[in-house]
């Protein structure tokens, strides 16, 4: 194995972890790297930072130092005068002593859109279009449960009614209310005919207490009952759709996507000089020439909602606005999406901050608020939801204003892990089962929120939070965000992470965060 292979087999490692080296780390395992095994450096430089309670993205020059000096016992000679670090940028763009190349611009683009609500949107409001909104989600949910083994002879309510005392019935059902007791949890449940109430006893199993906490208003479930007299019922299990375990789907070409999300531009905290170093990164002009690399590989970005901080989308926000004007608000967005290369397809669905309506399903911005926007080629508005394929891996595509409301209802849940919400979300196969909390829900015919098709990766924002993690072979991202802590997040408890982005290779699916706040 020769020197570049040995660094790329360390380089390899690192990523894999979930770590990247800063830009003299990279140099001085280069330097490493001419007499000792590199690979074997990194490896327990990760051990270590692993044990570190501050988890930090980068692997610093002086932790290598310092691990080299463990490990291999050299200090000294490490800076060889043939390794020429690229220079430290004053401004916001890094010069470098070799060209940029994109394999990303020699591949052809492939996306097929999949599902996309805009166009397809009908609703009135009518209490009738309530009905066959709340029906199309039970039926469709139902026919999601009946795919699994043990759900399949379940049946209504009026069967297990029907049943005879001390007899095991399953029936599906939405669970529509949950009420705490010294018994246990009362459940009331309803299908398409009958309602009751169901006991979740206190002494049941540990599993069943757990799912139960998690269980949220209007999930649609299929229980496991033991039948008493007079319909007495205990719930003895919990079933719920969930995704099934499945081999992830890869693309076949070597591309990356940058998964983003909530820039909020005209806001005061919107990052402007880190969104724009974002920008002469994906330009080749910044960053580390192992960065460039990777941004030579990004042929997809994707932003899930609030491009725009919009105007009264929250109490006291005209304070926090440094443009006020919506429609100026989208014109300097657009200029700053203008300066990504154009081999590279922007995908753009909308956000509860964007000039879209606000209720759930959302079609893609409307034209007469973000023309500019859109007028450029290589970007494709769509709705919120949206599933697209991408080199043959599906990709769910949802803003997460639902997050908010599953963070307030489920058992043991915080901002600071939106990953496990979205864990619950698949496991419901709904992007937004409680109707009446923040999330605004249209009454359409067709829910558009049911988890139809199983993504290969599910990619959310919203929150403000960068976390990543994989359920069952989905890969499951939340993007973060492009704007710093506002006195609104601040009073609700919302400590954001900016500025730092996931980006997924599409061939291994593995994801590499980089920070862009230094």
């Amino acid at each position: 194995m020769n020197e570049q292979e040995r660094i790329q087999q360390a380089l390899s490692l690192s990523l894999t972890a979930g770590y990247h080296l800063d830009e003299e780390a990279f140099e001085l395992l280069t330097a490493i790297s001419k007499r000792e095994d590199p690979a074997k450096l990194i490896e327990l430089t990760l051990k270590r930072m692993e044990a570190n309670t501050r988890k930090s993205l980068f692997i610093s020059k002086s932790l290598l130092e310092e691990m080299a000096t463990e490990v291999f016992g050299i200090t000294r000679d490490l800076k060889q005068p043939d390794i020429l670090p690229f220079p430290q940028s004053s401004g916001t763009t890094t010069k470098t002593r070799r060209v940029f190349h994109s394999l990303a611009k020699n591949i052809k683009k492939d996306i097929t859109v999949l599902d996309d609500p805009t166009g397809k949107i009908c609703s009135t409001g009518s209490i009738e279009e309530y009905q066959d909104y709340f029906q199309d989600r039970f039926r469709r949910i139902v026919r999601l449960l009946r795919q699994r083994m043990d759900s399949r002879s379940a049946g209504t309510l009026m069967d297990v009614f029907r049943a005879q005392p001390r007899s095991r019935e399953k029936a599906f059902c939405m669970v529509t209310e949950k009420r705490e007791s010294k018994f246990g949890v009362f459940l009331k449940v309803e299908d398409l005919e009958h309602s009751t109430t169901v006991l979740v006893p206190r002494n049941g199993s540990l599993e069943l207490l757990e799912k139960t906490k998690s269980i949220l208003p209007d999930q649609v479930v299929c229980l496991s009952l033991l039948k008493g007299r007079k319909n007495y019922l205990v719930a003895e299990e919990i079933l719920l759709p969930d995704i099934p375990q499945k081999e992830a789907r890869v693309a076949k070409d070597p591309v990356c996507a940058a998964l983003i999300s909530d820039l909020h531009v005209g806001s005061n905290e919107f990052m402007r000089e880190e969104f724009n170093n974002f920008l002469l990164w994906l330009n080749g002009k910044h960053g580390s020439q192992n960065l460039r690399e990777v941004a030579g590989s990004i042929k997809y970005v994707i932003i899930a909602g609030d491009l725009v901080d919009g105007v009264g989308i929250y109490p006291n926000q005209i304070r926090e606005l440094a443009v006020r004007d919506i429609y100026k608000q989208y014109e300097i967005a657009a200029k700053f999406l203008e300066q990504i290369p154009d081999y590279i397809e922007v995908i753009i669905i909308p956000g509860n901050h964007d000039a879209s309506r606000k209720a759930l399903p959302q079609p893609a911005i409307p034209k007469e608020y973000a023309a500019p926007l859109l007028e450029s080629e290589n970007l494709l508005s769509l709705g919120n939801p949206a599933v697209v394929s991408i080199h043959g891996v599906r990709l769910l595509v949802h803003h997460g204003r639902s997050l908010d409301d599953v963070l307030a209802t489920a058992a043991e849940m915080n901002f600071h892990s939106p990953e496990r919400a979205m864990r619950l979300l698949l496991q419901g196969r709904h992007l937004a089962p409680t109707y009446g909390q923040r999330t605004s829900i249209a009454s359409e015919k067709r829910d558009f929120l049911v988890i139809d098709k199983v993504p290969d990766i599910y990619h959310s924002g919203h929150v403000h939070v960068m976390k990543y993690d994989t359920y069952k072979g989905t890969l499951m991202v939340n993007s973060g965000a492009w704007q710093r802590q506002t006195v609104y997040q601040r009073n609700l408890g919302l400590d954001p992470t900016p500025g730092i982005i996931p980006v997924v290779n599409l061939q291994t699916k593995q994801v590499l965060p980089i920070d862009f706040n230094g």
